[in-house]
C-alpha cells in the first residue's frame, strides 16, 4: 500500500537533503515516563505540536504510540522520530531494534531513525549504518540521521557508504553552541537538530541576565527566546516538558523576532565548556 505524502506547513519545515520535510519545532520525550507519555503526546498534539521525538532507550515509545494512535491527527500529518541505542549496533541488531520501536509505536513506517550515539568503542556504528540505508531504501523509514556524531563519526559513515545523513541531532544550546559542527553539518547538507534546547533548564541559562533582558524586551519568556534564536540560526527543536502551561509556551515562538543585536548577544554566551551531557567521542554507555 502507497503511504500518503506528508503534509506540513512550509514556512514551518525545514527541507532535508533527501527531499523529505520537517518541522523546526518538534516536543521531545526524554525522561518522561512511559505511564506519563500518552498525555504529554496528546498535550503537545492538541497544541499543535505534529513532530514527536522519542528513543529506545527512553522507554516511551509505547505511551507516545497511544497518544498518537488515540489523537485523531492523520499519520501523514505526523513526524516520528526514535533512535537506536547503543547495545543494539551492528547491522542485524539495527534491523531487529527497528522493528521492535516499530511495533512498540504501532506504525508501520518512520520519518526519521537516529543512531543515538556514535559510540566509538563498539566499532559497529558504520555498520549501523548500512542498516539504516537498507531500511531507507525499502521504504520503512522516509529519513534516516545520526545523533551526537563529530565531524570524525560522520566522514566515516559518509566515506563508507556515499550516504549523508539528513539530520544530526546534537547537544546544543546559547552555552554551547557547537559553531564547528554547525558549520560542518551546513558544508555538507545536514539539518542540526537540537537536543537540550533550552540548557536542561538550567538556571544559569534561564536565570541569564542577558537572556532575562532580552526576553522582558520582546514580552516573553526566556524559554521562548532561546527557542527562537534556535530558529533564526536555523535548527530544529525538540523541547521538553511534562507541564501544559509551557508545552504551550514553548509552541508559541513563531509570531516574534530576535534582531541581528539581540542574536549576537546570545551567541556572546557561548562557551566552549558549557556541555552538559556527555561527551561522544569519549561516552562508552
Amino acid at each position: 500500500m502507497k503511504k500518503p505524502k506528508p503534509v506540513f506547513s512550509v514556512e514551518k519545515t525545514v527541507e532535508l537533503n533527501d527531499g523529505h520535510r520537517m518541522p523546526t519545532l518538534g516536543y521531545g520525550v526524554w525522561q518522561i515516563p512511559d505511564a506519563d507519555a500518552e498525555k504529554c503526546v496528546a498535550e503537545a498534539l492538541r497544541v499543535g505540536y505534529r513532530s514527536i521525538d522519542t528513543a529506545r532507550i527512553y522507554d516511551n515509545e509505547r505511551g507516545v504510540g497511544r497518544a498518537i494512535a488515540k489523537s485523531g491527527v492523520p499519520r501523514e500529518a505526523l513526524f516520528v522520530t526514535t533512535k537506536l541505542w547503543n547495545e543494539d549496533q551492528g547491522f542485524d541488531g539495527t534491523l531487529r531494534a527497528f522493528d521492535a520501536s516499530l511495533q512498540r509505536l504501532a506504525l508501520e513506517y518512520l520519518d526519521l531513525y537516529l543512531i543515538h550515539w556514535p559510540s566509538p568503542s563498539r566499532g559497529l556504528y558504520l555498520e549501523s549504518w548500512k542498516a539504516l540505508v537498507r531500511l531507507r531504501k525499502e521504504g520503512r523509514v522516509r529519513s534516516i540521521g545520526v545523533s551526537n556524531f563529530g565531524i570524525d563519526h560522520l566522514q566515516t559513515i559518509i566515506d563508507g557508504t556515499q550516504q549523508l545523513p539528513a539530520v544530526n541531532q546534537i547537544e546544543l544550546h546559547p552555552r554551547f553552541a557547537q559553531r564547528p559542527a554547525r558549520q560542518r553539518h551546513e558544508a555538507f547538507g545536514i539539518v542540526t537538530e537540537a537536543w537540550s534546547p533550552l540548557g536542561q533548564g538550567q538556571e544559569k541559562t534561564l536565570g541569564d541576565a542577558t537572556l532575562v533582558e532580552i526576553a522582558a524586551k520582546h514580552r516573553r519568556s526566556v524559554a521562548q527566546v532561546i527557542l527562537r534564536w534556535h530558529l533564526q540560526h536555523g535548527h530544529v527543536v525538540i523541547p521538553k516538558s511534562a507541564t501544559p502551561a509551557r508545552i504551550a509556551e514553548n509552541f508559541a515562538i513563531y509570531d516574534f523576532s530576535l534582531d541581528d543585536e539581540d542574536m549576537k548577544r546570545i551567541d556572546g554566551l557561548d562557551d566552549d565548556k558549557g556541555r552538559i551531557g556527555s561527551d561522544p567521542a569519549t561516552a562508552t554507555f
